[in-house]
């Protein structure tokens, strides 16, 4: 992993270069405090005390240890955003390491806050995303699509759906880059079939063009997030 390593700096880097979402910052750092400890929420992270913090507030370990992928969707997602740094808050930046099985599957889903740059580490993967609704009701919206081998990067706009599946046979490794210290996921599928409290089948079955027993039982399957 000495080459990933190298890649999340450079990740990291682009995403300095790049407006981040997050509002920039208003000092050197902003180390976040758990929102537990107060009766309100703040766009971001109350702020500890800079004359308490030390260098462990701006350091994550374990991201060489490979996610269990031993699950529904064969795809594990460990994320090193604010709520696992507390250093990067205000920073606008956070990273991700995907670990795939063989045919795992990242589904389609999207960061609200953030664009993504993913580098492939290991394995060979299938990545895409589909743009927004175009202007002209006449066009589809487009899809773009590349295979992925180890050294590629590719790049999701912010809030497009996108995805990614392993298409080796081997395990995959990838690291994501995201410019936003809190990027969010809503991964589609999730959010409209397995929403608390459910989505009214008949809007849904209105809006696919299906018959209501297909959604009564995409509605009654689990639905597993990916991150």
């Amino acid at each position: 992993m000495g080459f990933g390593l190298c890649a999340i700096a450079v990740l990291l880097s682009c995403a300095s270069i790049a407006y981040a979402a997050d509002p920039n910052p208003l000092q050197d750092f902003c180390i976040a405090l758990p929102d537990n400890k107060f009766d309100v929420f703040v766009n971001g992270k109350f702020c500890k005390d800079p004359n308490l913090v030390v260098a462990e507030d701006f350091l994550f370990q374990g991201l060489n240890i490979p996610g269990n992928t031993s699950n529904q969707l064969g795809v594990a997602v460990t994320a090193v955003n604010v709520n696992q740094l507390p250093g990067l808050n205000t920073l606008g930046v956070s990273l991700a390491r995907l670990d795939y099985s063989p045919y795992g599957l990242n589904p389609p889903h999207t960061h609200p806050r953030a664009t993504e740059a993913l580098l492939l580490l290991e394995g060979e993967l299938y990545v895409g995303f589909v743009t927004s609704n175009p202007a002209d009701p006449n066009q589809r919206n487009k899809l773009f699509t590349k295979y992925l081998k180890a050294g590629d990067v590719f790049v999701f706009p912010q809030g497009l759906i996108h995805f990614q599946i392993n298409v080796g046979k081997i395990n995959a490794v990838a690291i994501a880059g995201f410019g936003s210290q809190n990027p969010g996921v809503i991964t589609i599928a999730n959010a409209v079939f397995g929403s608390d409290p459910k989505i009214n089948p008949d809007v849904l079955a209105k809006a696919f063009q299906v018959e209501k027993n297909i959604i009564d039982y995409l509605q009654a399957q689990f639905w597993p997030n990916s991150n």
